[in-house]
């Protein structure tokens, strides 16, 4: 296992949920309830388009925790080893996501 490419992946993959989250900060900003500018619908749509975009934005952040878990996981040694049970993780879960935490086993697969 190729550790060092294993970390750029990683850390690529956090980069780019981080930019992500930045360009879309607009998106997650509060909704103007101002009659005037926008109708009823209007403002609903937008309600829900600012729900999607802070739910999308959960997501990223806890894809993101992950990441650096798994970050932390090789500079301590404990990459590839469940955190559960403390098996090796099979290769294949780790080339499909470096950043799994559990074994086969543990995970019900």
């Amino acid at each position: 296992m190729d550790l060092d490419s294993i970390r750029q992946r990683l850390a690529d993959e956090i980069t780019e949920l981080e930019t992500t989250s930045a360009s879309s900060a607009a998106s997650r900003s509060s909704v103007t309830l101002d009659q005037q500018s926008v109708g009823r619908l209007s403002r609903m749509d937008a309600m829900q388009q600012q729900s999607m975009a802070l739910a999308a934005e959960k997501r990223r952040q806890t894809r993101i925790t992950r990441l650096k878990a798994a970050l932390r996981r090789i500079d301590e040694d404990d990459f590839g080893y469940c955190v559960t049970c403390g098996d090796e993780i099979e290769d294949r879960r780790l080339d499909a996501d470096p950043s799994t935490p559990v074994c086969g086993g543990c995970a019900g697969t």
